[in-house]
Parts: C-alpha cells; structure tokens; sequence
C-alpha cells in the first residue's frame, strides 16, 4: 500500500487488518483477541498472540511519524497504535487504549519480553501521537491538538545497527474484547528530529 504522505511502502503483516485508505484516513481492524505483546513474566519469547501490522522501511537518518488516531473503544485495552520494528524480538508500540476503563496513552517495549507502561489518561477517543528517531534512540510523544506536544517516552532498541534500519508504521489491537476499528489521519512523515524532546515542539 502506498500513502501519498509517506515516502516508504506499507506492507501488511500478522492477522488480516482489512486496512483501507481514502480521503486520507487510514483505517484497519483487529479481530477478537489479537495483541502483540509477550507477557513479561513468562518464560516464552513468543507473542501470546498477534496483531494487524501495516509496516515499511523507514528512510536512514532522523525522523517522526505523527498521525492522529480514532479508536472505536468496546473493551479493555483496544488501541489504535504507531508501530516501531527493529528486530524478531525487539518492537515497540505508542497505543491509544482504553486502559482498563478510560482511554490512556500507553507504551511498550519489547525487548524478548514486554514492559507495559501508563503515560497519562486523556479525553475522547482521538489523540495524535509522534513516533520519532534521534540518532540511534527513538522518542514518543502525544498531543491533544497536533500543536503541543507531550514527551512520553525515549528508548533505543536493538543495535545502533537494527536502529538505522527500522519499520515503522500502524497497528491495531483488542485482547480482551472481540474487535476494535482503528482509523488514522493528518499521516505525516517529517526527515527529521527533535531538537529538543522536552520543550512542547
């Protein structure tokens, strides 16, 4: 798939997402069940279970994909999700989720296990969120209006390597209800980073 705002080809990856674009807005589905996420506390390296993926190679050097994410809440923990990939065991997720009973801007990272982190709780069921890369780490970041933004998190992952050569792009999740539409606008690709994570820009 091809998104006139992005300079990189989407492919489609785990379960079926049904993923459409029109007018703008990028809309897919996760089916009952499906998440992305392996349990900390196991001892399985696995994912407990899978989630649709709509990815691509993102272009070297420093950048931020920022969309604003619509998710049709019906249970806990759907979320609308910007993606990041560097590896087989290393991923991450800035989720839009109704995390248990308000929606909430959420994170995890995974490096062969997952953590699980609760930024804050916000209003509604659309928010922006902003993926981006600074040199080798990456940065989260949300906003209510697409103007000021919220630092949520910064991390590396994988090899500086794996870094430079990352997927990113979108998912969508529901692992404990029986589905959840996801709808992404105002799609965004910027080359390059922040200069400052922390000052609102």
């Amino acid at each position: 798939m091809n998104l006139p705002e992005l300079p990189f080809a989407l492919r489609p990856y785990g379960p079926e997402g049904g993923w459409t674009y029109e007018n703008g807005t990028l809309t897919g589905r996760a089916g009952a069940r499906q998440d992305r996420f392996v349990p900390p506390g196991g001892d399985t390296l696995e994912p407990a279970s899978d989630a649709p993926r709509l990815l691509g190679a993102a272009p070297a050097g420093d950048f931020q994909l920022v969309a604003r994410v619509k998710v049709g809440f019906a249970a806990a923990f759907d979320a609308g999700v910007l993606y990041l990939h560097t590896g087989d065991r290393e991923w991450a997720k800035l989720c839009l989720e109704l995390s248990p009973e308000r929606p909430t801007i959420c994170t995890v990272v995974t490096r062969g296990h997952s953590d699980d982190v609760n930024s804050s709780v916000v209003d509604g069921d659309t928010y922006w969120l902003r993926l981006s890369r600074t040199g080798h780490a990456f940065a989260f970041h949300a906003s209510a209006d697409g103007e000021k933004w919220t630092f949520v998190r910064v991390f590396t992952l994988g090899t500086p390597e794996q870094a430079a050569t990352a997927s990113v792009g979108f998912l969508a999740q529901s692992p404990t209800g029986e589905g959840c539409e996801v709808a992404f606008d105002r799609i965004a690709f910027r080359p390059e980073g922040l200069a400052d994570l922390r000052d609102g820009s």
